[in-house]
């Protein structure tokens, strides 16, 4: 049988640069093939060419044993191609099922809606992959991991033969990646193949049936997930090997910088929440979606101010009514949406990293363009921040390099507390270890951190300290040498009844 998608010696190039160099791929019906490889090896290019969304310079594309010539959008969805992107491509002011029915529904110019069909519809898919959101919500009051599980379902919902799933499971914890493991086996059983990009090694490993590597724009090898091991993935993908991945602790954590008794935002659905965190230490905040970790860093950070309880910095009662309020008294917030919230894509680097430092390098209301290129020098050094200079486009920068901007603008504010919701989301091996590398590097120097990770292996691997939140309110804190089965066990309710 002729594999339902077959691609040959692809090449395609943007003006000088060169994204893909000879990539040969193949995906059989019934298969899970991951597709592993830095940021920047050439992974999203390949999803655009077999989308239909880029034509290659060269090479040869066959799906389901017929060579296509020119594959278009419009070609690809025909044969059955869905991809589910790491960003979601949703209307913000459209209701869930008004989102699905437009991925689904024929566009007629004159047609009537069946409303009652389309709720229904819509409600069977989310239910299908467990996800408990109502049909009638829009978009834009759905997490980040809500609107992903919006996308896999409108994925379903089109019966694909071919699913691309690029970073499924980037903002989902362990409960909500357990359910879409499932939808995938579904896939397999039905004889769907599924394309699976993750930076998530033991994804691999637990899905796949083969995987095959890109680095630097070729494909170096496909082989069955039986026969490799992490290490060896991970020297394939980078060129080098991985020393650590969560280094550990040095020294003892100081003064409580940050305390926070029984504070709630009734807006943000938190109530009763307590914890400290100490100068020099990462403190974790797990849980399950829905359990308030963002809606809790939007309270600390001013956003959604607290309404009830108690917040101290160092010992001293304080009220955070603004994030301007908030950086001046020393707290800093880097969001979980990179693209929305983190960093401007169309600014310059430079611009970016000095955005939350405007009153410290223009105190007069003269912008000091030598200042901001100081600045973004010295963080382009500091957080080895590469793909450009200080005149460079952000849209430009591999997602780990974002991610360092986005970061290295709150550190141009000079905190004493910084708060990270998912850190490493949808950045590759390579990155996510120079993430956590800068995050030790951080607590070394004094500074105290609250981070808030979907990524179980990465909240028991850098926490030293984790705090488990479930229904808006803190419910147990664990040592740093706790277990998988402890967090999930406190996330879940399971530890109040043992």
């Amino acid at each position: 049988m002729p594999p339902l998608l077959l691609l040959d010696a692809i090449t395609k190039s943007f003006g000088a640069v060169r994204a893909l160099r000879g990539v040969s791929f193949e995906l059989q019906a019934g298969e899970v093939h991951a597709l592993l490889g830095e940021n920047g090896a050439g992974k999203s290019t390949l999803i655009k060419i077999v989308t239909g969304a880029h034509l290659p310079d060269q090479g040869t594309i066959v799906l389901q044993g017929r060579t296509v010539r020119s594959l278009t959008p419009a070609t690809a969805h025909n044969f059955g191609i869905a991809c589910i992107y790491q960003q979601p491509a949703l209307f913000p002011d459209l209701t869930v099922a008004e989102n699905i029915a437009l991925r689904l529904e024929p566009g007629a110019a004159f047609r009537r809606v069946d409303w009652v069909v389309r709720q229904a519809r819509a409600t069977q898919l989310l239910s299908r992959i467990g996800a408990r959101i109502a049909p009638e919500t829009e978009v834009r009051r759905l997490s980040m991991p809500e609107q992903q599980l919006v996308e896999i379902a409108c994925a379903l919902g089109a019966q694909a033969r071919i699913v691309l799933m690029d970073e499924p499971t980037a903002s989902l914890t362990q409960t909500e990646q357990q359910l879409l493991f499932d939808v995938v086996r579904e896939l397999r059983r039905s004889g769907v193949g599924v394309l699976y990009i993750t930076h998530r090694l033991e994804e691999i490993f637990a899905m796949a049936d083969r995987v095959t590597v890109l680095r630097d724009g070729q494909s170096l090898g496909t082989r069955k997930v039986s026969e490799v091991t992490e290490s060896a993935l991970i020297q394939l993908m980078v060129g080098r090997e991985i020393a650590q991945l969560y280094p550990p602790a040095t020294g003892q954590p100081g003064e409580i910088i940050l305390s926070l008794r029984n504070v709630g935002c009734s807006a943000g659905g938190v109530h009763g929440i307590s914890l400290e965190v100490r100068a020099g230490e990462v403190v974790g905040l797990a849980g399950l979606v829905g359990a308030g970790r963002t809606e809790l860093a939007r309270t600390i950070f001013g956003l959604t101010p607290a309404d009830a309880g108690e917040i101290y910095l160092r010992g001293e009662r304080v009220q955070v009514t603004s994030p301007q309020q908030a950086v001046a008294r020393g707290i800093a917030y880097v969001p979980e949406d990179r693209r929305r919230h983190g960093v401007i894509l169309e600014l310059s680097l430079a611009a970016n990293l000095s955005l939350a430092s405007h009153r410290r390098l223009f105190p007069t209301t003269w912008l000091r363009s030598g200042a901001e290129r100081a600045l973004a020098f010295e963080f382009i050094r500091d957080l080895d921040i590469r793909g450009g200079d200080p005149d460079t486009p952000c849209a430009s920068l591999s997602c780990g390099n974002q991610q360092k901007v986005a970061l290295g603008r709150w550190l141009a504010t000079r905190p004493t507390v910084l708060i990270l919701d998912e850190p490493t989301q949808g950045v590759d091996v390579g990155a996510k270890s120079e993430i956590h590398a800068l995050i030790r590097r951080l607590t070394r120097s004094g500074l105290a951190v609250l981070m808030i990770s979907s990524d179980l292996p990465e909240i028991l691997g850098l926490s030293d300290r984790i705090v488990v939140l479930r229904g808006g309110t803190s419910v147990s804190e664990l040592p740093a040498n706790s277990t998988a089965e402890e967090v999930m066990a406190a996330a879940l309710g399971q530890a109040d009844q043992a």
